[in-house]
């Protein structure tokens, strides 16, 4: 399979080191380059790419708004995006999560770790491990100390669901979920892909933020 990759970095030098990367490998192509977020947002929605890596911080439209543009299009549910960033704790990949995107990487990736974590998010399967995925996401929901807000979005899950939910939250895999629920891993991946439908969540890292955000748990629960 090939994997078709938009390049969006205000940064002449930062697109063309990651294009000349991709150029090496046969399965990885770069199909468009963007400035900003408005040329991001419009190669997507021209060349419908696989993966984009996306720059959290450029000017005018930034990474942020160009990822919530790209997300709320229901045309482009195929489209992964993937946020650049230079610091590890950044204030914005916490927003860039919550509004869709896949995962996120620094600029300073080893080429075979980029690579890998291209075909990854290509292939659907989440970019970071759960237990990362959670100790970003509740390091930023510590400094943002959010109230629980929209707790009635939960509404449509069953207990089950709910239980799952916060198993994932916690950073469980879908294999610990099961022995956890002493179900399979079969049967909590079909729990997990069941609430990420009813809350319209696009993949496991959504569905963390939402727990947050809904209070259903909270910043140092176990």
């Amino acid at each position: 399979m090939t994997v078709r990759v938009v390049l969006a970095d205000d940064q002449t030098v930062v697109r063309a080191g990651f294009r000349a990367l991709l150029d090496l490998t046969d399965d990885l192509v770069v199909v468009a380059e963007a400035a900003d977020g408005v040329q991001a947002v419009e190669a997507v929605r021209m060349t419908r790419p696989d993966v984009v890596l996306m720059d959290i911080r450029m000017p005018g439209v930034d990474g942020l708004e160009a990822t919530r543009r790209i997300a709320g299009d229901r045309t482009l549910d195929g489209v992964r995006v993937v946020m650049l960033t230079t610091y590890q704790v950044d204030a914005y990949v916490f927003e860039a999560l919550r509004h869709g995107a896949a995962g996120f990487l620094l600029k300073d990736i080893e080429p075979d770790d980029l690579r890998a974590a291209i075909r990854t998010v290509a292939e659907g399967r989440s970019l970071l491990a759960p237990a990362v995925t959670r100790r970003v996401i509740e390091e930023f929901a510590r400094l943002k100390a959010p109230e629980a807000a929209g707790a009635e979005r939960l509404d449509v899950l069953t207990g089950r669901e709910r239980e799952v939910m916060a198993l994932v939250a916690a950073g469980l895999t879908n294999e610990e979920i099961g022995k956890e629920l002493i179900m399979s891993p079969l049967t909590a991946k079909t729990h997990v892909s069941r609430t990420m439908t009813k809350l319209g969540a696009r993949d496991r890292a959504q569905l963390v933020v939402l727990a947050y955000e809904t209070g259903l748990v909270r910043p140092g629960e176990h």
